[in-house]
Order: structure tokens, then C-alpha cells, then sequence
């Protein structure tokens, strides 16, 4: 057994454990898988997770940038109230599209504000405060992701930023990757930035190697 046949079977076993069997989120897999759509969202392990994280500092406004087809939208918008909203970046129309259908599919979507566009150009538009960002979108534009994040963050928010470990090859300072080279810049302006507490958690599973940051914005 590899190493990473190994993950994927832990992650499976706790997810048989910890999550209860959910069909809406399951469709909205499938139907991300039937448009097309590439297959890097969230594991459910992990969707929870932001789901946690969310309802753990209360959450009412979540700002999420990388849409995709809407599942970890699906669970950042079950963890605000009713009258909570989630702000999701989108640059692709036909994502939108699906995610809109998986959002509406699943009840929440009267709490989710899909922003079409690149983000780097919506995002200034945007009004904060949030009480939590999730940058999971254009690796190699995570340092300017950062920055709206912050700005858009209230005092304590949370902030998560997602595939920084990239199987490790983050530590390679030759990398050719512009996904690799983003997330070193990155990891540098955050590591500069008195405005915001960070840590790394590296992480394997169904998805492989990776890790995110966890942040925390000062007062």
C-alpha cells in the first residue's frame, strides 16, 4: 500500500464516522463532476472543517474567494445564520453557473452572493467587514488575495488560505511552478506582515499533500 493510498483510507474512515451521509453535498460533486469541472474542490473532511472554523468564531459574514462549483460554499453557508451571508469570487461564468444551481439545490442559496470576475479586479469593489476569508483560487495571486483579506477582515477575523505546501516543493526555491513561486511569495509578505498571526498546517489525505495557513487578523 503507498502512502497515499494509506490517506485516502484514513480520511475515509473518519468521514464514515464523523459526517453523516449527505446527499446534497454528494450532488453537487456529481454535478460538478458532470459540467466538467476540474476535480480540486474540498475533500468533505475538509469542508467541515471550514464549516467549524466558521461557526467557531461565529460567523455571520464569510468572504470565500475561488468559487469553483459551490461546495465549500455549500458548507461556509451552513455555518452563517439565516440572515448571515457568504461573499464568493468566481472568475469563471460557467462555474458560477453551477455553483449557483449547487447553491440553490442545497437551500442556501438566498445567503450566497456570487462576485463574477477576476478577483483581483472585484475584490475592490467588495465591502467588508467579514468575520472569515478562504482564499482557495489563482495560487500565484495569493500575496494580492492576502491583502484584500485582510482589509476586508474585521479585528479576530479568521483567515485560510489553502494549498500552501504544494506536496512540499514550496521549500524548492527553483521551482518553475508559477503556482509554487506565488506561494513563496506569499509566504514572505505574510511572514512581513505585523497586521496578521499566522501558522502552517501541513496536511495529507484523499487529496494527497498539502497543508493551509490559519491566520488570525490583529486589532
Amino acid at each position: 500500500m503507498t502512502a497515499d493510498d494509506l490517506w485516502a483510507q484514513v480520511d475515509e474512515y473518519y468521514t464514515q464516522r464523523l459526517l453523516d451521509d449527505d446527499e446534497t453535498l454528494a450532488a453537487a460533486l456529481r454535478a460538478n463532476a458532470d459540467a466538467g469541472l476540474p476535480p480540486i474542490d474540498v475533500t468533505p473532511a475538509q469542508g467541515k472543517l471550514l464549516h467549524l472554523l466558521a461557526r467557531s468564531v461565529g460567523a455571520r459574514r464569510v468572504l470565500e474567494v475561488g468559487t469553483l462549483g459551490g461546495y465549500s460554499t455549500v458548507w461556509l453557508a451552513r455555518a452563517v445564520p439565516a440572515d448571515g451571508e457568504v461573499v464568493t469570487c468566481e472568475v469563471s461564468p460557467r462555474h458560477a453557473e453551477v455553483a449557483r444551481a449547487n447553491l440553490d439545490g442545497a437551500g442556501v442559496g438566498d445567503r450566497v452572493r456570487i462576485v463574477l470576475g477576476p478577483a483581483l479586479e472585484t475584490l475592490p469593489s467588495v465591502e467588508g467587514p467579514f468575520d472569515m476569508v478562504f482564499v482557495d483560487a489563482d495560487k500565484a495571486s495569493n500575496t494580492e488575495d492576502l491583502e484584500h483579506a485582510i482589509r476586508l477582515a474585521r479585528p479576530g477575523a479568521l483567515v485560510v488560505v489553502d494549498n500552501v505546501v504544494r506536496e512540499g516543493r514550496v521549500v524548492d526555491p527553483d521551482d518553475p511552478d508559477p503556482a509554487v513561486i506565488g506561494t513563496r511569495r506569499f509566504a514572505d509578505a505574510l511572514a512581513a506582515d505585523p497586521r496578521i498571526s499566522a501558522t502552517v498546517v501541513q496536511t495529507v489525505g484523499a487529496k494527497g499533500y498539502d497543508g493551509f495557513v490559519l491566520g488570525v487578523v490583529e486589532g
